[in-house]
Protein backbone atom coordinates (compact mmCIF):
# COMPACT_ATOMS: atom_id res chain seq x y z
CA UNK A 1 0.00 0.00 0.00
CA UNK A 2 1.34 3.44 -0.93
CA UNK A 3 0.76 6.68 0.97
CA UNK A 4 0.71 9.95 -0.91
CA UNK A 5 1.93 13.23 0.59
CA UNK A 6 1.17 16.44 -1.31
CA UNK A 7 3.04 19.72 -0.92
CA UNK A 8 1.83 22.93 -2.54
CA UNK A 9 4.44 25.69 -3.05
CA UNK A 10 4.42 29.29 -4.26
CA UNK A 11 7.48 31.45 -5.03
CA UNK A 12 7.44 35.24 -5.47
CA UNK A 13 10.33 35.88 -7.85
CA UNK A 14 14.02 35.17 -8.34
CA UNK A 15 16.70 33.56 -6.18
CA UNK A 16 16.47 36.01 -3.29
CA UNK A 17 12.70 36.11 -3.10
CA UNK A 18 10.53 34.16 -0.71
CA UNK A 19 7.75 31.67 -0.96
CA UNK A 20 5.32 29.57 1.00
CA UNK A 21 4.75 25.87 1.35
CA UNK A 22 1.82 23.90 2.68
CA UNK A 23 1.67 20.15 3.22
CA UNK A 24 -0.88 18.85 5.72
CA UNK A 25 -0.09 20.50 9.05
CA UNK A 26 3.11 22.10 7.71
CA UNK A 27 2.53 25.71 6.64
CA UNK A 28 5.50 28.06 6.50
CA UNK A 29 7.40 30.73 4.63
CA UNK A 30 10.54 29.62 2.77
CA UNK A 31 13.67 31.27 1.38
CA UNK A 32 17.39 30.78 1.06
CA UNK A 33 19.08 31.17 4.47
CA UNK A 34 21.11 34.32 5.20
CA UNK A 35 24.21 32.15 5.68
CA UNK A 36 23.94 31.19 2.00
CA UNK A 37 23.30 34.70 0.70
CA UNK A 38 19.51 34.68 0.84
CA UNK A 39 16.94 36.74 2.74
CA UNK A 40 16.56 34.23 5.60
CA UNK A 41 12.76 34.39 5.74
CA UNK A 42 10.98 31.37 7.17
CA UNK A 43 12.61 27.99 6.83
CA UNK A 44 14.75 26.56 4.06
CA UNK A 45 15.49 23.21 2.42
CA UNK A 46 18.50 22.58 4.68
CA UNK A 47 16.47 22.99 7.87
CA UNK A 48 13.61 20.98 6.40
CA UNK A 49 15.88 18.06 5.45
CA UNK A 50 17.40 18.10 8.92
CA UNK A 51 13.91 18.36 10.44
CA UNK A 52 12.64 15.41 8.39
CA UNK A 53 15.63 13.27 9.35
CA UNK A 54 15.45 14.27 13.03
CA UNK A 55 11.72 13.81 13.51
CA UNK A 56 11.74 10.48 11.69
CA UNK A 57 14.65 9.28 13.83
CA UNK A 58 13.04 10.49 17.08
CA UNK A 59 9.64 8.93 16.35
CA UNK A 60 11.30 5.67 15.25
CA UNK A 61 13.43 5.57 18.40
CA UNK A 62 10.44 6.28 20.66
CA UNK A 63 8.44 3.47 19.02
CA UNK A 64 11.35 1.02 19.31
CA UNK A 65 11.86 1.85 22.99
CA UNK A 66 8.16 1.47 23.69
CA UNK A 67 8.07 -1.92 21.94
CA UNK A 68 11.22 -2.89 23.84
CA UNK A 69 9.50 -2.17 27.16
CA UNK A 70 12.16 0.31 28.26
CA UNK A 71 11.32 2.51 31.27
CA UNK A 72 11.84 5.86 29.50
CA UNK A 73 11.30 8.97 31.60
CA UNK A 74 12.46 11.51 29.00
CA UNK A 75 13.57 11.41 25.39
CA UNK A 76 15.02 14.41 23.56
CA UNK A 77 17.18 14.99 20.52
CA UNK A 78 19.66 17.44 19.11
CA UNK A 79 20.59 16.92 15.47
CA UNK A 80 23.26 18.68 13.45
CA UNK A 81 23.43 18.91 9.68
CA UNK A 82 26.65 19.88 7.90
CA UNK A 83 26.55 21.51 4.48
CA UNK A 84 29.77 21.94 2.49
CA UNK A 85 30.20 24.89 0.16
CA UNK A 86 32.94 24.37 -2.42
CA UNK A 87 33.13 26.45 -5.61
CA UNK A 88 29.66 27.81 -4.84
CA UNK A 89 28.23 24.26 -4.88
CA UNK A 90 26.24 23.35 -1.77
CA UNK A 91 26.35 19.71 -0.67
CA UNK A 92 24.62 18.21 2.36
CA UNK A 93 27.49 16.21 3.84
CA UNK A 94 26.31 14.72 7.14
CA UNK A 95 23.65 14.51 9.81
CA UNK A 96 24.49 13.55 13.38
CA UNK A 97 21.69 12.69 15.81
CA UNK A 98 22.46 13.13 19.51
CA UNK A 99 19.58 11.52 21.41
CA UNK A 100 19.33 11.95 25.16
CA UNK A 101 17.48 9.11 26.87
CA UNK A 102 16.69 9.39 30.56
CA UNK A 103 15.55 6.07 31.95
CA UNK A 104 13.62 5.76 35.20
CA UNK A 105 15.70 5.28 38.35
CA UNK A 106 14.81 1.58 38.59
CA UNK A 107 16.24 0.83 35.12
CA UNK A 108 18.78 -1.95 35.12
CA UNK A 109 22.18 -2.03 33.40
CA UNK A 110 20.70 -4.20 30.65
CA UNK A 111 18.04 -1.50 30.03
CA UNK A 112 20.77 1.11 29.57
CA UNK A 113 22.57 -1.12 27.08
CA UNK A 114 19.32 -1.98 25.30
CA UNK A 115 18.53 1.75 24.96
CA UNK A 116 22.00 2.35 23.50
CA UNK A 117 21.55 -0.44 20.93
CA UNK A 118 18.12 0.88 19.94
CA UNK A 119 19.49 4.42 19.58
CA UNK A 120 21.99 3.07 17.05
CA UNK A 121 19.47 0.80 15.31
CA UNK A 122 16.80 3.51 14.91
CA UNK A 123 18.97 5.31 12.35
CA UNK A 124 18.75 2.42 9.90
CA UNK A 125 15.06 1.80 10.61
CA UNK A 126 13.90 5.34 9.82
CA UNK A 127 12.36 5.87 6.37
CA UNK A 128 14.09 9.24 5.85
CA UNK A 129 17.49 7.83 6.88
CA UNK A 130 17.09 5.02 4.38
CA UNK A 131 16.24 7.57 1.68
CA UNK A 132 19.40 9.58 2.48
CA UNK A 133 21.72 6.57 2.81
CA UNK A 134 24.61 6.67 0.38
CA UNK A 135 24.22 10.42 -0.17
CA UNK A 136 24.52 11.92 3.32
CA UNK A 137 26.70 10.46 6.09
CA UNK A 138 24.47 9.55 9.05
CA UNK A 139 25.69 9.01 12.59
CA UNK A 140 24.33 8.73 16.10
CA UNK A 141 25.87 9.82 19.40
CA UNK A 142 23.46 8.66 22.12
CA UNK A 143 23.64 9.70 25.76
CA UNK A 144 21.80 7.28 28.04
CA UNK A 145 21.33 8.01 31.76
CA UNK A 146 19.24 6.84 34.71
CA UNK A 147 17.11 9.22 36.72
CA UNK A 148 18.40 9.88 40.24
CA UNK A 149 14.93 9.85 41.80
Amino acid sequence: MNHSFILQAEWDGGRNSEGRIEAGQLKTAISIPKEMGGPGIGTNPDEMLLGAAATCYLITLAAMMERGGLPVEKLSLQSEGIVDVTNNIFTYVSITHKPYVLLKSDAEDRDVEHARRLAEKAEGSCMISRALAGNVALSTEPRIERSEH
